[in-house]
């Protein structure tokens, strides 16, 4: 069987979002997820991570590795686009 949840963990500004992983560890040991995809927009619509969105990322892949919850990728949306960070290699 499988499930899907959606969760919706930080709302931000135009500008920013705080996010920290324990709000997003939260949500899936709750769920009992074997996985997790985080997704955020960027409204501008350019889709290259920042310097804060590469950041995250890398907290939350090595914190996946300490609680057994598969980071399979991290995606940005804008204006019809997409960014992964697992086909780009940033982590």
């Amino acid at each position: 069987m499988l499930f899907i949840t959606v969760e919706l963990i930080s709302k931000g500004s135009l500008t920013g979002s705080i996010c920290h992983p324990r709000e997003i560890f939260k949500a899936a040991i709750i769920s009992n997820s074997a996985s997790i995809v985080l997704a955020h927009n960027h409204p501008s619509g350019n889709i290259d991570p920042s310097v804060d969105d590469i950041g995250i990322t890398k907290r939350i892949h090595e914190v996946s590795k300490l609680v057994g919850i598969n980071f399979l990728d991290h995606i940005i949306i804008g204006k019809g686009k997409w960014f992964s960070f697992k086909k780009d290699g940033l982590f």
